[in-house]
């Protein structure tokens, strides 16, 4: 009996032994295979595509960069903060120009140095519309000198929409050229000799495409934000001047105001 036992005990312990080493090489394979599948994911889409993917990835890289970066600088609170817009409008309400300058000299935004540009040209003897030409062409110098530094940024993602399917052309060229080397140097059409430059042909223009898509949509989407909040910024101070000219000519407004739609008495109560 305990012969038979320990013989029981000693095919179990073997058997499982034999199990878990199976268990182990069979996971280290599956490893194995994974890792060489994801060697060859790799090789499939990117390393293939020979050198001409190296200035597509970095392309490709440099546009996601630009892309975020753009969204953060484009924000509005850069550009025309509320607050700041709310003051300075309650200065202008009250004509104390003065102190709208000083207080859009401290501000950092573009709402800031457009309204410190721009509002030393009022003129108080010309309380009829003061000197509006002269404000409206120094917001038209201010936005013309700003707009290149605004956009600059923006103009890149373009450039990069345009580049890169030139450069995944390039890459497809070379790599019929180097199918077509190999054509008339072998004779014939060897599936693996020809894969290499067929996956260059292909990859690069893949690539190139990808960039574009991304890139191209995106500089549209920033340049009309852009836009946008430069427009924001002229219209604020269009407002603030107008919001004094009528704090200033609001008595002579009234006097051109009937009182009444049809009756004249009253019309001619308000001119005495």
């Amino acid at each position: 009996m305990k012969p038979t036992l320990t013989r029981s005990l000693v095919r179990a312990a073997s058997f499982s032994m034999t199990a878990m080493f199976s268990i182990a090489m069979t996971v280290s394979a599956q490893e194995e295979v994974a890792a060489i599948t994801k060697k060859t994911m790799l090789d499939k889409w990117v390393i293939d595509g020979g050198w001409t993917m190296i200035p597509l990835v970095i392309l490709l890289v440099l546009t996601f960069f630009l892309l975020i970066f753009n969204i953060m600088a484009l924000k509005r609170d850069r550009f025309c903060p509320e607050d700041l817009r709310g003051e300075l409008l309650h200065l202008m309400g009250e004509c104390r120009v003065r102190s709208a300058i000083e207080l859009a000299t401290q501000s950092p935004t573009y709402l800031g140095r457009l309204v410190a540009y721009s509002l030393p040209n009022i003129d108080a003897n010309r309380p009829e519309d003061l000197g509006k030409d002269s404000i409206e062409d120094a917001i038209a110098d201010f936005t013309a000198n700003e707009r290149p530094q605004t956009m600059k940024y923006v103009d890149m993602l373009a450039l990069i929409g345009q580049i890169s399917p030139s450069i995944g052309l390039f890459g497809t060229v070379q790599g019929m050229v180097g199918a077509f080397a190999i054509l008339a140097e072998s004779g014939q059409a060897d599936p693996t000799q020809l894969a290499g430059s067929i996956s260059v042909a292909l990859l690069t223009t893949f690539w190139g495409l990808i960039n574009s898509i991304i890139a191209i949509p995106a500089f549209f989407f920033l340049k009309k934000k852009a836009q946008a909040n430069e427009a924001d910024c002229v219209n604020t101070i269009s407002e603030m001047v107008n919001t004094s000219i009528n704090v200033i000519n609001a008595e002579a407004q009234l006097l051109r105001i009937p009182e009444g739609l049809d009756g004249e008495e009253e019309y001619e109560e308000v001119q005495g």
